[in-house]
């Protein structure tokens, strides 16, 4: 993955994320297709831009602490080929997938999704095990792969985001990069949304793009606590043909993974 890639996150691909986060508000004025449909794709990184979304936001081991209340929401990363026809988009491919972390100030009014998203370097977390895909439609590996997160605050592990099966994704398979290309063609500018068309122009029509494609709800304890310095978060996602939850809990709290079958992110906050 190098920084010519173009960054985008999902909002609303998890049923009720953002009435957990406090975000829904911000979509009352967003039609969608489906009542289950997300809500709409936002940029973290444009290449060459020269606001902050110039600035390169990814890191497999820090989150700097901008000062302000800030959430770790877990999700799966999608690396994908982009192929144009002219200036549209007329397919994505995702080739690789793996743990994120599209980490999020919490403040109310933000005029854009992305002012939330991308405060400098150090701001989004990705894995440095982003695992290639057989493909990506029902019969893949990805059947069988589920997401959790945890967070390590003073020696104790917390359970942060539900643990979650990939195939709960509301958009998922084809019908999520089938959205994704319609988005990227035709979403406008409009309440928190900005037009994905004019970004994808701006960065040169990159070759590949990273996609976060959605949070998954919290825990009790994850809605109600924000990150603080010295926080270590974990966010995995694991094939359940080779292990349980309860085993990839005991390799958090011991701080020791393997391998095979396994995208880990972990991260300390810190200012």
């Amino acid at each position: 993955m190098t920084k010519d890639i173009i960054g985008f996150g999902i909002a609303g691909n998890f049923a009720r994320h953002l009435e957990q986060a406090g975000e829904s508000a911000d979509f009352v004025g967003i039609e969608t297709a489906e009542e289950d449909a997300p809500k709409g794709i936002f940029p973290t990184y444009v290449p060459g831009d020269e606001t902050f979304l110039g600035i390169w936001p990814f890191s497999s081991t820090t989150i700097t602490n901008p000062g302000k209340p800030i959430q770790m929401e877990p999700e799966i990363a999608l690396l994908c080929d982009i192929a144009y026809e002219e200036e549209n988009v007329s397919a994505i491919t995702p080739t690789r997938f793996g743990a994120y972390n599209d980490c999020s100030i919490r403040i109310e009014g933000a005029p854009k999704i992305s002012v939330k998203k991308n405060w400098g370097a150090n701001s989004k977390g990705i894995t440095e095990q982003l695992l290639p895909l057989d493909s990506f439609s029902h019969g893949s590996m990805l059947d069988h792969y589920a997401l959790t997160s945890f967070i390590k605050r003073n020696g104790t592990l917390h359970q942060y985001g539900e643990n979650s099966p990939l195939s709960t994704y509301s958009y998922f398979y084809e019908k999520l990069t089938d959205w994704i290309v319609d988005r990227l063609n035709n979403q406008q500018e409009t309440g928190p949304l900005e037009n994905l068309k004019a970004l994808l122009k701006k960065a040169a029509y990159p070759k590949q793009m990273l996609i976060s494609i959605g949070a998954t709800r919290y825990t009790p304890y994850g809605e109600t606590h924000y990150l603080e310095n010295g926080d270590i978060l974990y966010v995995i996602t694991y094939d359940t043909r080779l292990y349980t939850h309860e085993e990839i809990m005991k390799m958090a709290e011991k701080d020791t993974f393997y391998e095979e079958g396994i995208s880990l992110l972990k991260q300390r906050v810190a200012s």
